[in-house]
């Protein structure tokens, strides 16, 4: 299970933490397991990475954490991002894209 769990302004996600030095992002096969079966099942998460010598934070969904593992943060599509807002902004979007409304009805058992 990813890092944190967080509802914000009725979106829900997760995200997975992770510190970099390189291009390299260290994801266990367990992580990658959860995010790619997470984001097939219509879940949101997401992988925030940050270069530890920069700063810079990059932002994954969290259908690139194969990609992301093998290939590293500048081979695989995702965002750099300047500041903790603008990672916020960028889920928003993303959740605007991905999240659909649906509707849930109960029929009670007939009498």
């Amino acid at each position: 299970m990813p890092d944190l769990y967080i509802v914000w302004e009725s979106i829900s996600f997760w995200i997975e933490l992770k510190v970099i030095k390189s291009n390299k992002v260290n994801l266990s096969s367990q992580q990658i397991a959860w995010h790619t079966s997470h984001s097939h099942a219509g879940g949101l998460s997401f992988i925030l990475a940050k270069h530890q010598g920069t700063g810079s934070l990059y932002l994954f969904e969290s259908r690139e954490a194969r990609t992301l593992a093998s290939e590293g943060v500048f081979h695989t599509e995702g965002s750099r991002l300047e500041d903790i807002e603008s990672v916020f902004q960028a889920i928003r979007d993303q959740a605007d894209q991905t999240l659909r409304p649906c509707a849930l009805t109960y029929q009670g058992f007939a009498q």
